[in-house]
């Protein structure tokens, strides 16, 4: 006797058959989101980095920047640039004004931050929003009134010296500038520092300090020996994008002092040589489109400095 055997199929859940429908949904959702953030690094990142280089490998004045046609050179603008005269001049220059914001942003940021983290005092709060003033002022506002405080003749700067007996000082002379513009970028600088470094040692476990301080470690022994180590990665990536920023720098110093005397830097000449204003005088797009893209490897070549690092300290 033959028996027949029925075979039943499970009937197909509903919620099987909309998954696949589901996931092409959120795919395609994805691409919509990723689209316009391709579309802006292309046109505001990609595009002009690409028209920097193209305009410093081309010998561009007036009439071929406006209608093209400006003869293919090679590096010879990059030599051009190396052989100027002001060039390493303005090399050191560019490093002084660096490294002199950096350190002084660094350390007065950091101070503030560690007062503010240990105070605990009621008007921590206030104070802590006083400072941030410097960064939230347009910077046409600060350049100018730091340019009147170091006028020469009614500056606040130099009545205060008066009271004191001591001659007028000439900040923004050829000789002073550099540290006069050096010294306003400090000051525009520490409430960025302040914060990040704030919120890093917001961070620190507090349970560290009480071990440290049951063991008879003193303030600074925990500063040191805590407080500095933990701090290490917020250290790296403040000074970082302190860098970075301070090597573009223009407006500060242009509203102050147009770049002239020891303040011009690297970025003031490019802007300077590109408008045909302050030291240079002429327009030269190729040569200012080629310092751009020095400026450019310099930030790139601290960057990857910093990936190194960061690195290494993970392993």
């Amino acid at each position: 006797m033959t028996t027949l055997t029925t075979r039943t199929e499970a009937p197909t859940s509903p919620e099987r058959g909309t998954a696949k429908p589901k996931r092409r949904a959120a795919h395609w959702a994805a691409i919509a989101f990723v689209i316009p953030l391709v579309i802006y690094l292309l046109l505001f990142y990609a595009y002009p980095l690409v028209q920097n280089l193209t305009m410093s490998l081309h010998r561009f004045d007036r009439g071929t920047f406006i209608n093209g046609g400006a003869p293919f050179v090679g590096l010879e603008i990059y030599r051009d640039v190396f052989a100027h005269p002001k060039f390493w001049a303005i090399v050191w220059q560019t490093t002084v004004f660096t490294a002199v914001s950096l350190a002084f942003q660094y350390l007065i940021g950091l101070t503030i931050a560690v007062f503010f983290h240990r105070g605990g005092f009621r008007l921590a709060a206030p104070l802590r929003g006083m400072f941030l003033v410097p960064w939230l002022l347009p910077i046409i506002v600060s350049g100018t009134t730091w340019q009147w405080m170091m006028n020469p003749d009614d500056g606040i700067l130099n009545t205060f010296l008066s009271l004191f007996g001591a001659d007028p000082v000439w900040w923004l002379s050829t000789d002073n500038a550099l540290m006069s513009v050096a010294i306003a970028n400090i000051w525009l600088g520490i409430p960025f520092n302040l914060v990040i470094l704030y919120s890093g040692l917001q961070g620190i476990p507090k349970e560290l300090y009480e071990a440290a301080s049951m063991d008879g470690a003193t303030p600074w022994q925990q500063f040191r020996r805590i407080t500095l180590p933990m701090l290490r990665p917020v250290t790296l990536i403040t000074l970082l994008l302190g860098l970075v920023y301070t090597l573009k720098v223009v407006d500060i110093i242009w509203i102050m002092s147009m770049g002239t005397g020891t303040s011009q830097t690297l970025a003031t000449w490019a802007y300077g040589m590109s408008v045909g204003k302050g030291a240079s005088g002429v327009i030269r797009y190729s040569e200012a489109s080629a310092v751009g893209t020095v400026l450019l490897l310099a930030a790139l070549a601290f960057g990857l400095i910093y990936i190194a690092a960061q690195r290494k300290q993970e392993h």
